[in-house]
């Protein structure tokens, strides 16, 4: 299907030989810690999905093509039964030596009914039947398309000989809480530093890893060039204005899809921001354009209403954009009973608000003066607030802010993506918005709709009424570069790693 084709700009390609051996490849990340890498320890972002897939495999994978073989070694869909049939490979073993069945995965979809994942939406899932050692059915609960991506390409099976009996997997922070089939183990973490080092399973299924040890240290994103030139690390994610110096000093260089959205989490359970006119407000006042040529250096694309970039295949162009119009914004608050103060600087109602705080990190502080001062041109006070960002993802989960600036991927992968961001009613990452009963039957809908063609028209309907709504603001798609010394051939993985993450650390690059 067009609309799911993924396209990848490769600036240099990379040339590590697939038979090399790599004793310690290091990575650059500039936050450090993601949390413990199990399965329920991870932290709710995609680096931290990345760590705990280092060591726990899932049914299906991807690779920069598409899906492939993992635990299951072939699959079929049962339409009249709404049932997926894995047939599982043969002499799988845990990394303390059990034997892996069936058994496991059906342990594991029982499981994640009284312990949900993070990741997964279990209520999609009726049953699993164990037909063989070899072989397990699971039976949905309606028709469910992404099933493959969401699910089966995404849920870490888990030991039943480990978790049965945790109650509380959470805080399950044994060693033995990495019991996973995957191509590596943890050898240490150290949380203070936001440090981890993996070593090799030399008995994983797929073959032994080629690379030995893998080392993630924390660098910052303006040190992580630097880094590389000096030898300290072998891959980071770079900014895109060191590019074309590395590419000149031999490092190779891959560019990924605009898969990652910037955006204005806004607190529409209170006024004045559980008013559409209020958000439309503030969003015409946010020149876009300007967010990418100077607070991005020009390294980006400006952001569309209804989530999806404009290069991206599930992008519908009939949308509202919103195109930067101060004097629309000034329109629009006056039909809501706003007018000017007395020094005609800021609109209010009665001194109300007397600010709006808009929260940001220290990585994002330039693009969110930038949006400061776009919003005070067009009348709207700002109070410009800086936290780290694990305390803005909390404030946001917990209601207690007005604006703030985050951001998410997946925007690559299926467009159940659109679900979790917008009417999911528990992540951070998600508008938590339910509050337009049209938006919710399209999401709905395409979530169930088999047929390519009526889910891409469902899809584009959801997009409008996102857009018309604005939950939330999107700003941005940052241009993403990842840099390496050319020791592993790194790819971005098609549709993302695992539910949609864009992170050139697909684990195969390193078998």
């Amino acid at each position: 299907m067009a609309a799911m084709a993924l396209t990848l700009l490769m600036l240099v390609t990379a040339q590590g030989s697939d038979d090399e051996t790599v004793e310690t490849l290091t990575i650059a990340d500039s936050t450090g810690d993601w949390g413990y890498p199990s399965p329920y320890g991870h932290y709710s972002r995609g680096p931290g999905y990345i760590r705990m897939s280092l060591i726990f495999d899932t049914l299906i994978w991807k690779d920069e093509n598409g899906f492939v073989p993992a635990l299951a070694e072939s699959w079929e869909y049962l339409a009249d039964e709404k049932a997926y049939v894995f047939h599982l490979r043969d002499k799988v073993t845990w990394n303390d030596k059990e034997p892996f069945s069936a058994q496991d995965v059906a342990f594991t979809i029982d499981y994640i009914q009284d312990h949900p994942y993070q990741w997964v939406d279990s209520s999609t899932i009726e049953s699993a039947e164990v037909l063989d050692d070899r072989t397990v059915k699971i039976t949905l609960t309606e028709e469910y398309a992404p099933f493959l991506d969401q699910v089966a390409g995404t849920l870490p099976i888990l030991p039943e000989h480990i978790y049965d009996g945790v109650s509380d997997p959470a805080s399950f922070m044994d060693s033995e809480a990495l019991t996973g089939t995957g191509p590596f183990m943890l050898k240490s973490y150290d949380k203070a530093q936001g440090s981890y080092l993996y070593e090799a399973n030399e008995d994983y299924y797929q073959g032994a890893p080629r690379t030995k040890q893998i080392k993630f240290i924390k660098v910052s994103q303006e040190m992580a060039s630097a880094s590389l030139e000096k030898g300290d690390v072998d891959a980071a994610a770079v900014p895109g204005e060191t590019v074309d110096s590395l590419k000149d000093d031999g490092f190779a260089v891959i560019k990924g899809n605009h898969d990652w959205v910037a955006k204005i989490m806004v607190n529409h359970n209170k006024e004045p921001f559980s008013d559409i006119k209020f958000r439309q407000a503030l969003y015409y006042a946010i020149d876009r354009d300007d967010l990418v040529k100077t607070g991005l250096r020009g390294y980006g694309l400006e952001g569309s209403a209804g989530l999806y970039a404009s290069d991206n295949d599930w992008h519908n162009p009939s949308q509202e954009e919103y195109a930067h119009d101060p004097a629309r914004t000034g329109k629009l608050l006056e039909e809501l009973g706003y007018a000017m103060d007395g020094e005609g600087e800021y609109y209010s109602i009665d001194g109300y608000p007397d600010g709006i705080e808009l929260l940001a990190t220290a990585d994002t502080e330039r693009q969110a003066e930038l949006i400061k001062k776009h919003l005070e041109d067009a009348g709207i006070k700002i109070n410009l607030r800086s936290v780290d960002s694990k305390t803005l993802d909390s404030l946001v989960g917990e209601w207690k802010y007005d604006l703030a600036l985050s951001g998410h991927g997946g925007l690559g992968g299926d467009p159940a993506i659109l679900n979790k961001v917008v009417s999911d009613m528990v992540s951070f990452n998600s508008a938590r918005y339910d509050k337009n009963s049209d938006l919710n039957e399209a999401l709905k809908g395409q979530l169930a709709e088999m047929d390519p063609a009526k889910r891409k028209d469902l899809v584009d309907s959801a997009q409008e009424l996102i857009a018309e709504d604005i939950p939330a603001l999107p700003l941005y798609y940052t241009d993403s570069y990842w840099a390496s010394n050319d020791l592993v051939s790194f790819y971005f993985t098609y549709g993302g790693v695992g539910s949609g993450v864009p992170i050139a650390l697909n684990k195969m690059a390193f078998v």
